[in-house]
């Protein structure tokens, strides 16, 4: 049985649906980056909560995952793949997918992947270096197709890679 429950986000759940992810970024990628990053995407919270309420005003959607307290654990969403991604060959881009580190290994990122994605061909964009996260899309029948992107701003000096889903 699990000790969670994974629903739509609404508007109220925002600001903490972005507080956890900022706290999953911290655990995920504290070995691909220094404070000062976290500490700049903290001060832009307020920023990123208005542009994900307008989102969800607008139509977009995203799941959270609440423990038996409400407190949000994990978070996910998909988006139409953008125009410069149509050369892979779908139309589904796994835009997040976090769960806080005490969830590792218990099955949570695999409900929240299969709510969003189920069986549907797809892409998702990984740092290199995120070893976990690479091994959980290869998991999934993703494979890199040997795309990658240097990032910029607080995110230069990583390179993301896109893996892609396609059965058809």
């Amino acid at each position: 049985m699990n000790d969670y429950r994974i629903r739509l986000a609404t508007e109220q759940d925002v600001r903490p649906a972005l507080q956890m992810k900022l706290q999953a970024w911290r655990e995920a990628y504290a070995e691909l980056r220094d404070e000062s990053f976290f500490t700049h995407h903290e001060g832009q919270l307020d920023g990123q909560v208005a542009w994900w309420e307008r989102g969800l005003a607008s139509g977009a959607q995203f799941f959270i995952a609440e423990d038996r307290d409400g407190r949000i654990i994990g978070l996910a969403g998909g988006t139409p793949a953008i125009d410069e991604d149509k050369d892979a060959g779908v139309d589904i881009e796994l835009g997040m997918l976090y769960v806080l580190a005490e969830y590792y290994g218990t099955g949570l990122g695999q409900h929240l992947f299969d709510v969003v994605l189920g069986e549907r061909d797809a892409l998702v964009w990984v740092l290199q270096g995120n070893e976990r996260a690479l091994a959980f899309f290869a998991k999934q029948g993703f494979t890199p197709d040997g795309t990658s992107e240097a990032l910029a701003g607080s995110w230069k000096g990583l390179i993301e890679q896109r893996m892609v889903r396609a059965r058809g």
